[in-house]
């Protein structure tokens, strides 16, 4: 029987464990991966916590991003899909699909190719971070060259895949951190400019690098107290994307900012992309194309074997890592 890992009860890292459960065969509209890596997301650290937008109905499996084979399809599913190489797109439930294990059965409109250059390891850091920045930056931001874009918490998968995506555009990315423990990886990741928050004055040095201009998009986790800032650093006309919660604190209106400078505040996520037919392929051909010519390229943090998913939700956690935190099955 293939091993899975199961959510029993609500709680940090430490409650998953690892089972082994009957072998499934995909129903209709779905595919069945047998799994080789699986990208960690904070979205399943909310999961298991009762955080997230879905609730896990007790006992849950857990997890987004599967890597590997595709070995069988369900009615409806075209057959070619066996024996290709794919990962899975975010934005299905976890609790019927979750593919933290050596099988996931996913939805097969779920299923995105990479490149064959790729390793099962690159292939399972590709979608959610490469199709959110894609949804906020390309598809509702239209970023073009020029763009002065600020992309806080730079450091995680989606914030440099952000910084990739701005090089390609042409754009100008001005990447945060809060310290400056990171400040020359990322540079040396792609950023043009990279700002320490806890260190330095966001607004002011926002100011000298746009020669007063400020940011025409911001492409913002962290929200909280922080989003006053941005809306001061933001260009007049701009938009600032709220993409996640990483302050964990109430998200004050920074309604002076706004109104003095027309902005434009909008909440966004990667099911947006997920759930149009049209965008989304037009997304998935818009990575595959860039990843195939080098011009992304996943940054993998760490590595852990499916023994250890206690230990690398833990380290994904510690905010330590730069780049994807990857199981390996």
């Amino acid at each position: 029987m293939p091993k899975a890992v199961i959510i029993p009860q609500i709680g940090g890292p430490e409650v998953l464990r690892i089972e082994d459960i009957p072998s499934k065969q995909p129903g209709p509209g779905e595919a069945r991966i047998r799994v080789e890596a699986v990208g960690l997301n904070r979205a399943e650290a909310l999961y298991m916590r009762g955080a997230y937008f879905e609730q896990p109905k007790l006992p849950s499996r857990v997890g987004y991003e599967a890597a590997g084979v595709v070995d069988a399809v369900g009615e409806g599913v075209d057959p070619t899909w066996i024996g290709k190489r794919a990962a899975s797109v975010p934005g299905f439930s976890m609790n019927t699909n979750g593919v933290i294990g050596e099988e996931a059965i996913v939805p097969a409109d779920t299923l995105g190719e990479y490149p064959a250059k790729l390793t099962a390891v690159e292939g399972a850091a590709v979608w959610m971070q490469y199709m959110t920045a894609y949804g906020a930056l390309i598809h509702y931001g239209k970023l073009t060259g020029g763009d002065f874009v600020i992309i806080p918490a730079a450091s995680s998968s989606v914030g440099l895949a952000a910084i990739q995506i701005a090089r390609a555009e042409g754009a100008i990315s001005i990447a945060t951190t809060r310290s400056s423990k990171k400040k020359q990886e990322l540079l040396d990741l792609g950023a043009q400019h990279v700002i320490a928050t806890e260190e330095e004055d966001l607004v002011a040095k926002v100011k000298e690098i746009t020669g007063g201009k400020g940011a025409r998009l911001i492409f913002d986790p962290v929200a909280g107290p922080f989003l006053e800032k941005l809306a001061q650093a933001a260009a007049p006309g701009g938009t600032i994307f709220e993409y996640g919660l990483l302050s964990m604190q109430p998200t004050p209106f920074p309604l002076i900012a706004a109104m003095s400078k027309g902005l434009k505040i909008q909440g966004y996520t990667l099911m947006e992309i997920r759930h149009d037919p049209t965008l989304l392929s037009k997304a998935k051909k818009y990575i595959f194309d860039r990843l195939e010519d080098g011009r992304f390229h996943p940054k993998i943090a760490k590595t852990f074997p499916l023994s250890q998913v206690v230990e690398a939700y833990q380290y994904l956690e510690s905010n330590a890592q730069v780049g994807k935190v990857v199981i390996t099955v």
